[in-house]
C-alpha cells in the first residue's frame, strides 16, 4: 500500500509538470491526503465597483498543497457569481473540483469560506439591474467610494476549518436540488486574470504547506498581482492562525478600515474650512481698498482740472489767430484736419 501510495504521488507529479503553465482547467487531481485547515485572513478592501470576491482554497502542485491567496476580481459578464473550489473525497482519494463562473452558485462541498461562502450559495451580494449590491456585514467595502451596499447578518452555524467534503473528519455536505440545478447551467471557467493568479501562487514556494506549515504568508490580495498592505495577514485577527474570519473579526477590521479613512475625511474637511476662513479675511480687504481708489480719484480731479483749465485759454489764444490767418492763403484749413486723421 505504500507503493502504491508513493507512485501516485510520483504520478500526478509528472501530470502537473507536464500541464499547461497557463491553466488547471481539464486537469483531474486525486491526492490521497487532505488538505490543510483553512487559514485565518482577513478581506482586502474592495478596490472598487463591480469586483466579486473569490475565497482563497488550497491548490496541488509537484510540491504538495499550496495556498491560493483570495482576491477581488472582476467576473467575466455581469449577472455570474463564483462557485469556489473545493476537495471532496472520492473513495479511495480526494478529487480536486475546480471554481467556475455562472449565473448560480453551485456546490462547493459545504466548506465554509468566509465572507459569504458559508458553505451554501453565496450571501456577500446579488445583482441589482446590472449592478452588484454588496452585502457590508461580510464585505470590506468603503463606502465612501462604493455606494451600493446593505447590511444582512449572516449566520453560520457550526463554523469550522475543515477544507475538503467528505472522508475521514471531512464536511458531511451533499448538493442540493438547487445546487445540483447550478451545476446543469452553462458555465463559465476561471479567467485569464484568475489563471495567471493561480500562476503565480503556484511559483511562490512561501506558498506550500510544507514551507508555511500551513499558515500562508499572503493569505489574501485586493487584485491580481497587487501586493498587500500587510504581508501577516494570517497573524492578524485575535492570534487565530487557521480558519475563516468570525463576523467579529470583520467588524473589527471594518472599524480599523474606518479609522484609517476618518482622517484623510477631516483633512479633506480642515482643509475646505482654511479655505473658507482665507476668503472671508480676504473679502473685507478688498471691499477697503475700492474708497481708497475713490479717495484718489478726486485727486485727480482736483490736480489736472487746474492744469487743464488754465493751458486751454493759451493755447486757444494763441491758435486762434494762426487760424483766422491761414484760411485766406489756401482755403484748407478745415480739411487738413481730417486727411490727417485718415492717415
Amino acid at each position: 500500500m505504500r507503493s502504491f501510495s508513493t507512485m501516485r504521488k510520483l504520478v500526478i507529479a509528472g501530470a502537473l509538470l507536464l500541464a499547461p503553465a497557463a491553466s488547471f482547467a481539464g486537469i483531474f487531481l486525486s491526492v490521497g491526503i487532505a488538505p490543510p485547515p483553512l487559514p485565518v485572513y482577513t478581506q482586502p478592501l474592495c478596490p472598487g465597483d463591480g469586483y466579486l470576491w473569490t475565497p482563497g482554497f488550497w491548490h496541488y502542485g509537484p510540491g504538495g498543497y499550496y495556498w491560493v491567496p483570495g482576491v477581488w476580481v472582476r467576473p467575466p459578464q455581469a449577472g455570474f457569481l463564483w462557485t469556489p473550489a473545493y476537495w471532496g473525497w472520492g473513495g479511495s482519494a480526494f478529487i480536486f473540483h475546480e471554481g467556475y463562473w455562472g449565473p448560480h452558485v453551485g456546490f462547493y462541498g459545504g466548506v465554509n469560506y468566509g465572507f459569504g461562502y458559508g458553505g451554501r450559495g453565496y450571501e456577500g451580494g446579488y445583482w441589482n439591474h446590472g449592478a452588484f449590491e454588496y452585502n457590508r456585514s461580510v464585505n470590506n467595502i468603503n463606502v465612501g467610494v462604493i455606494h451600493n451596499v446593505y447590511n444582512r447578518n449572516i449566520v453560520v452555524n457550526n463554523a469550522n476549518r475543515v477544507s475538503y467534503n467528505g472522508g475521514n473528519g471531512g464536511i458531511s455536505a451533499r448538493a442540493s436540488a438547487q445546487e445540483q440545478a447550478a451545476i446543469r447551467e452553462r458555465h463559465v471557467a476561471v479567467t485569464g486574470e484568475q489563471q495567471t493568479h493561480f500562476q503565480a501562487a503556484r511559483n511562490d514556494r512561501s506558498q506550500l504547506a510544507s514551507v508555511n506549515g500551513g499558515r500562508p504568508q499572503t493569505a489574501a490580495l485586493p487584485r491580481v498581482g497587487e501586493r498587500p498592505g500587510n504581508q501577516q495577514q494570517a497573524r492578524v485577527t485575535n492570534n487565530v492562525r487557521s480558519g475563516p474570519a468570525t463576523a467579529q473579526e470583520h467588524q473589527q477590521v471594518n472599524q480599523r478600515q474606518n479609522n484609517v479613512s476618518r482622517p484623510a475625511a477631516n483633512d479633506n474637511h480642515n482643509a475646505a474650512a482654511v479655505q473658507q476662513r482665507q476668503q472671508a479675511a480676504a473679502a473685507p480687504q478688498r471691499q477697503q481698498a475700492a474708497p481708497q481708489r475713490q479717495q484718489a480719484a478726486p485727486q485727480h480731479q482736483q490736480a489736472a482740472a487746474p492744469q487743464h483749465q488754465q493751458a486751454a485759454p493759451q493755447q486757444h489764444q494763441q491758435a486762434a489767430p494762426q487760424h483766422q490767418q491761414a484760411a485766406p492763403q489756401g482755403g484748407h484749413a478745415e480739411g487738413h484736419p481730417e486727411g490727417h486723421e485718415h492717415h
